[in-house]
């Protein structure tokens, strides 16, 4: 059974793009836009305090006409952050995500910030175990 720690090992980019919850929401969605990506872990004093999604910025600036120039990270981020580690398995965390319909988890280890998953690289990773399983037991049956 695949860990996380292995998903992040196979990750082409080992990037964490964090931010502080007294930059400007404007801030964020254009370091989101310039590094292509759906999702800011936000930070404070190395300690995960929230994180920031553009299904955030969607709910919470566009449907309710806030602006990005004045609004704070802190007022619109998920709080609660749920989070797994390096040695969870990767279908724990597929069912994490699954039920509370998460796209991604920080990794935590030791109270660090220490890597990113998306729903995508865990099924990637499932698929690649189930494969393997496959294989195995194609081999096993022809001798």
């Amino acid at each position: 059974m695949t860990k996380v720690a292995q998903v992040l090992l196979d990750k082409p980019s080992q990037n964490i793009y964090t931010i502080h919850p007294e930059a400007t929401v404007l801030e964020a969605i254009t370091i989101m836009a310039e590094k292509d990506i759906g999702v800011l872990v936000v930070t404070h004093e190395e300690n995960v305090v929230g994180i920031l999604s553009e299904r955030d910025y969607t709910r919470k600036i566009v449907l309710m006409e806030r602006s990005s120039f004045d609004t704070m990270v802190s007022q619109i981020m998920t709080e609660k952050v749920l989070t797994v580690s390096k040695s969870t398995p990767i279908e724990d965390g597929l069912k994490l995500m699954t039920d509370k319909h998460l796209r991604h988890l920080p990794v935590i280890e030791d109270g660090k910030l220490v890597g990113l998953v998306s729903i995508g690289d865990l099924v990637k990773a499932a698929m690649k175990d189930q494969q393997n399983l496959i294989d195995q037991l194609q081999q096993y049956i022809s001798g």
